[in-house]
């Protein structure tokens, strides 16, 4: 019962589509005016009172940085504490494990959430997210109707909109400038990764969430298909929409290169997927390439998920980073 229950809260909160590409509008302005008007709304921005909607299209007014924060998902919690909020947080999810100091915080539910619970620490915001709605449901109008602020975060379906989650979390909370360093480092370390794998030959990649007899992978339309193809990792997985249950013989059929594994629920887990039936055929299998990754790292939209593709290359890719 335990890989079940790990694989649907791993779906609650990593799962995400990816943007459609669309062209944006010409500007005609200068790059100096561009950089002027960019100032300026920043500084806009920053200012409280502030006005901000969000993931629902409700407006949140902010008449000053919030002195009491709650977090409802661990990726916001993980954004809040880079923001240098500790001092700030009062109450975070049940699963938050990031960092250590949030050991410390008051835990209010995880799928379900104490609303008396919440109340009673007086938040001057809740960041809940989008993600989790469902299973918000009413408590979001107890919440509100109790006088609480509810900024529900938009799911981040790629790199930018993580980048945009950050940055509207900083603006919110009045640490703008402390948003644009974590973006400006990870834009700098995805950079690092992509130009060390910029001459690759490509491999075929498969990534398990769950073990057998029901295992779990990434298809097209998820945040790690993304992560793959920023990496020129080719997903075997990814001629099927979203997350979903695949079949040994499919796994075996479609020879991948490389096993990801992304959970660490089952001990033993890289020597127990050789064993399997058929398996022995697969180029993974053959060359040893079986490896684990941090499940947390390489899917919570925020400051770690740099660090998180960087792990991702590295297992796929280790002869690029000797």
């Amino acid at each position: 019962m335990k890989k079940y229950w790990k694989l649907g809260l791993s779906a609650f909160l990593a799962m995400g589509i990816l943007v459609a590409c669309g062209q944006e509008p010409k500007d005609d302005s200068t790059a100096s005016e561009q950089q002027e008007q960019q100032g300026t709304n920043q500084l806009e921005e920053a200012t409280f009172p502030l006005t901000m909607t969000d993931a629902t299209g409700k407006d949140i007014v902010l008449e000053a940085p919030p002195e009491r924060i709650i977090s409802l998902i661990p990726s916001n919690t993980e954004i809040l504490f880079g923001l240098g909020l500790n001092d700030k947080i009062v109450g975070v999810n049940d699963y938050d494990d990031y960092p250590p100091e949030v050991a410390d915080k008051e835990k209010v539910g995880s799928m379900e959430f104490n609303i008396e619970q919440i109340i009673a620490l007086q938040p001057d915001i809740v960041f809940a997210h989008e993600s989790g709605i469902a299973s918000l449901g009413g408590a979001k109008d107890q919440l509100e109707a109790a006088g609480v602020k509810v900024f529900v975060v938009t799911n981040a379906r790629d790199f930018n909109e993580t980048y945009t989650t950050i940055e509207q979390l900083g603006r919110a909370t009045g640490k703008l400038p402390e948003a644009e360093k974590i973006i400006a480092n990870m834009k700098a370390k995805v950079e690092e990764i992509e130009a060390k794998l910029q001459d690759v030959q490509p491999k075929k990649v498969f990534v398990e969430t769950s073990d057998e007899p029901e295992i779990y992978t990434p298809g097209k339309d998820t945040f790690m298909q993304e992560m793959l193809e920023m990496i020129h990792a080719e997903n075997i997985a990814a001629d099927t929409d979203g997350w979903f249950k695949i079949d040994a013989e499919q796994i075996i059929t479609k020879n991948p290169d490389v096993i990801v594994v992304t959970y660490n629920y089952v001990p033993d887990i890289l020597t127990k997927i050789p064993q399997r039936a058929g398996f022995d055929t697969i180029t993974a299998v053959k060359n040893k390439a079986i490896v684990q990754v941090d499940e947390n790292m390489t899917s919570r939209q925020g400051p770690r998920l740099a660090d998180g593709l960087e792990e991702l290359a590295k297992a796929i890719y280790p002869e690029a980073f000797e």
